[in-house]
């Protein structure tokens, strides 16, 4: 017997998604499990029977996926991606209705986030950037931190929906706000994760006993949410890509540029965008950002087997 608790809601607005990566998936999936309606698509065939799989409905196209929908989250790589499922023939703008709501949580450039809303408004199409922070695991358990620019208005259309994704949403100001304060998250995950496996590289080599000193480092004020989430891979080498290093430096690329707009110095943050361009150059860059670790075991001679 089906729970009508788990059915989609009558009055609920009807979604579409567009995007089922690492965060995509499981941020969809909580969707349903939330009582919304969902009509997906991705270029990849597996993740759409995943989304037909959790009580979702799969789409042929963006057009189809869109065309009925009162909101369209999408969430896909980097900004040339978003350019593509947004324009054109078959884009989002084409296809959607008007008065639609399309919230981006893609991590992309703030102007394009601000070129989006301006051609979507020319369509009766408001938009919303919505950014987020949190990984694999903040999507999967429904904790991730929004960070949304936009209008108040359409941030108080949204925000029942984005509460069955994560914890903190905050509207941080005009469009492009979102991601420019994702910009600076990525710009401080970086830098904690390279602080992080330095410190795990000086311990090992004096001998010390890894899980229990970072047992303690993170009851003290060396504590983040980085270390937390991040010590496992530390200890196992686990590499598996929560968030793959590829992405860290498509973002860490987008912030030491728009610093470079507004005339901000980033000093340390310029030698870790440096640190991650190298870790791509030398083939990791499939894997978690944690692996910065290789980095930084590559400079201390250790012999890494690739």
């Amino acid at each position: 017997m089906s729970n009508l608790a788990d059915s989609p809601h009558p009055t609920r607005p009807a979604i579409a998604w567009i995007g089922l990566g690492i965060m995509g998936s499981p941020m969809a999936e909580n969707l349903i499990k939330a009582g919304y309606a969902v009509t997906g698509y991705t270029l990849e065939a597996d993740k759409l029977e995943r989304l037909a799989a959790a009580g979702g409905t799969a789409a042929t196209d963006i057009a189809s996926a869109v065309a009925d929908a009162d909101v369209i989250i999408t969430m896909v790589p980097a900004s040339p991606h978003v350019e593509a499922i947004a324009y054109g023939p078959d884009g989002i703008l084409e296809n959607a209705k008007s008065g639609a709501l399309l919230i981006d949580m893609s991590s992309i450039t703030p102007q394009t986030s601000i070129d989006l809303a301006k051609n979507a408004a020319q369509k009766g199409i408001r938009v919303l950037d919505a950014p987020v922070s949190g990984g694999e695991a903040g999507a999967i358990e429904a904790v991730l931190s929004i960070m949304v620019g936009g209008r108040q208005t359409d941030f108080d259309t949204a925000k029942p929906i984005l509460e069955a994704l994560g914890k903190t949403i905050v509207l941080c100001g005009p469009h492009g706000s979102g991601q420019t304060v994702k910009a600076a998250n990525q710009l401080i995950v970086a830098v904690n994760i390279q602080a992080c496996a330095e410190a795990v590289v000086f311990l090992e080599k004096s001998g010390v006993d890894l899980p229990a000193a970072l047992d303690v480092l993170g009851g003290g004020l060396a504590g983040s949410t980085v270390l937390a989430r991040k010590t496992g891979n530390f200890i196992n080498r686990d590499f598996k890509p929560g968030f793959r290093i590829d992405l860290h430096h498509k973002d860490m690329g987008i912030v030491t540029d728009a610093a470079r707009t507004v005339g901000a110095a980033l000093p340390v943050g310029s030698v870790v965008a440096s640190l991650v361009a190298s870790l791509r150059a030398q083939g990791d860059g499939g894997l978690d950002h944690s692996a910065l670790l290789r980095g930084v075991e590559r400079l201390s001679g250790y012999d890494l087997k690739d």
